[in-house]
């Protein structure tokens, strides 16, 4: 009796023990959720909301190892997603000289263009696919630095007199160049309406009525233009772009290449075995520069395919790239892209850019036809295309129709090997005299026999 006694007791000290270990575990299990609880809670508050004013990115990873360098500014960092790097510290003394000489310029005292910036903290952020890390008054700090000096350089690159004549970075064309490539990049954009509402509130009462006054759109217009003029084709292009809709400086190029709704076919694209250039040249094809409003300008008729002129310099894969990244990203229609496969599509080698460049359609600044080859293909690589709107469907069906037509081949075969030089004109039609000479010699000895 007294071992049964001992059993049951026993157990009960067991199951106990058993218990109290599950409330201890339960106990410690709670406490664990609860702080798990309160970190997401503190990482959700934290968190940047996605929102519809977003249109600044990073350049994704597939598309930044094809050439990292050309998305990463070299002089100047602009806005969040490059600030504080060391290698460009330097630029930002001059970045504080010219707020000074925006100031003195300006109509607004300082604490009214801090203001300016200020009130627009949220919407400014929402710009950026990303959260930036920065307290309010280091944000509102660098962007009132780098707005200012985005504006600056405006003002002085289209002669408006701004600040002294010893200018550190104006009297160094080269550095300027470089400043000009850095605002162009994806990475380094600041949104276009704080710029707009720096300068207007900073130039009110500015101007006399014998004085031109510029508007934002209008500088950035003059600025670019200097530098990619086969971009910004169209004299009347300032009055189909609505600032107000104006994202940064790239979406302001990709504006101005902006297709017209005639040329929006809106076709698939049946194959991509399309024709290059030296094969449409070989069909008879003639190739013809046309002004355009814009480089997606092509137009084939009765045989002569026109196209705008793309200038080829060192730095057509920074404006390709960047807009492209910016399309990617951002854009429901893709027309950049759209040209970038075309232009591959028609260029296959170094012959298809000899006959381009002959017939003024290619501003060859490399002086390497293989070179410039190269360069389109490159640009390509990462590129989307997608057939379902490809904007050069219908022009795609026209140049493949011409080439399937018998007579428009022989017809080019006999101009190539026939016609191709005055010498050679005179060569086939001095043996096309002796062959009818020896015809009629043939036919009278047989009239005579």
């Amino acid at each position: 009796m007294e071992n049964g006694g001992t059993s049951s007791t026993n157990q009960q000290m067991i199951d106990q023990s058993h218990g109290n270990v599950g409330e201890e575990e339960n106990s410690q299990l709670s406490l664990d959720i609860n702080e798990l609880e309160k970190s997401l809670t503190a990482d959700m508050q934290k968190l940047h909301s996605f929102s519809d004013q977003c249109c600044i990115y990073r350049v994704p990873i597939r598309l930044r190892e094809l050439n990292e360098k050309i998305f990463t500014p070299q002089v100047v960092n602009l806005g969040p997603l490059h600030h504080g790097k060391e290698e460009l510290k330097a630029m930002e003394e001059h970045k504080i000289l010219y707020l000074q000489e925006f100031l003195k310029w300006s109509t607004a005292s300082m604490e009214e263009v801090i203001k300016v910036v200020k009130e627009r903290e949220t919407r400014l952020r929402n710009c950026y696919a990303e959260t930036i890390d920065l307290g309010k008054d280091d944000f509102v700090k660098m962007m009132l630095l780098d707005a200012s000096f985005i504006i600056v350089v405006l003002l002085k690159s289209c002669g408006v007199a701004i600040g002294s004549s010893n200018d550190r970075i104006f009297n160094k064309p080269w550095m300027l160049s470089d400043i000009s490539l850095d605002m162009f990049l994806i990475e380094n954009q600041l949104p276009f309406f704080i710029l707009e509402d720096l300068l207007e509130a900073s130039s009110t009462n500015r101007y006399s009525p014998a004085e031109e006054e510029y508007s934002l759109i209008e500088l950035t217009y003059k600025f670019f233009e200097e530098r990619w003029g086969s971009w910004i084709l169209k004299k009347g292009i300032l009055e189909e772009i609505n600032s107000s809709e104006v994202a940064h400086f790239v979406d302001f190029i990709r504006k101005c290449q902006k297709p017209s709704e005639s040329d929006r076919t809106k076709k698939e694209l049946e194959t991509i075995n399309i024709p290059s250039i030296t094969e449409l040249h070989q069909a008879g094809v003639k190739f013809r520069f046309k002004p355009g409003k814009s480089l997606l300008d092509m137009k084939f008729d009765r045989g002569i395919l026109e196209m705008p002129r793309l200038k080829i310099d060192d730095d057509t894969e920074i404006l390709f790239r960047n807009l492209q990244v910016f399309e990617q990203c951002h854009c429901h229609e893709e027309y950049i892209a759209n040209y970038i496969s075309m232009i591959n599509f028609l260029v296959i080698t170094p012959k298809d850019v000899e006959i381009l460049d002959r017939n003024g359609i290619i501003e060859n600044w490399i002086h390497d036809y293989e070179a410039v080859t190269a360069l389109l293909h490159n640009i390509s690589k990462g590129n989307s295309l997608s057939a379902d709107d490809f904007i050069f469907a219908s022009l795609v069906e026209d140049l493949k129709a011409y080439c399937r037509r018998p007579w428009n081949k022989w017809k080019a075969t006999l101009k190539l090997e026939y016609f191709h030089t005055p010498w050679a004109i005179i060569s086939l039609i001095a043996a096309s005299i002796l062959l009818i000479l020896t015809m009629v010699q043939t036919v009278c000895s047989l009239i005579q026999v």
